[in-house]
């Protein structure tokens, strides 16, 4: 499984983040959640989006996409807001076409969120990061 590198924005120290582990990633320093950000696709997405103990938010986007490049930033800055509560998982479309099929993906960008595998809410399109956050903390809280 593929983990990623992540700079604590509290005390600076680089820390290495799993795409997939039990509980929160935490700063090996000063112990503060650190955002977790992870890609999967048609065979990692069961252990990455769905057994992660924390709600995910599902990006499926691809390369090409204008206004998924546009989200990209948006979501990671939210990834970092909501360190240990929430989980972006990036799932590139041309490369996990069953992934994009089991979910009838028809528009990108679109965003899902799940809590304990199960899918809780869906949109579809582009929006600001003050709405995208809203969105989120919305569907989350309504199920946790």
């Amino acid at each position: 499984m593929i983990s990623t590198t992540v700079a604590c924005p509290n005390c600076g120290k680089r820390n290495r983040v799993p795409a997939a582990a039990d509980g929160v990633p935490r700063c090996g320093n000063c112990h503060r959640p650190l955002a977790w950000i992870a890609e999967a696709g048609d065979d990692t997405f069961a252990e990455v989006a769905e057994r992660s103990a924390v709600p995910v938010v599902v990006d499926f986007w691809a390369d090409w996409c204008g206004p998924c490049r546009m989200v990209t930033p948006a979501l990671e800055q939210i990834a970092q807001e909501l360190a240990g509560r929430v989980k972006l998982v990036k799932i590139d479309v041309d490369r996990s076409p069953h992934l994009s099929e089991r979910y009838t993906i028809k528009h990108i960008p679109t965003l899902m969120t799940m809590v304990h595998g199960e899918i809780i809410a869906q949109r579809a399109g582009a929006s600001p990061a003050h709405e995208l956050r809203r969105w989120i903390e919305d569907t989350i809280k309504a199920r946790t």
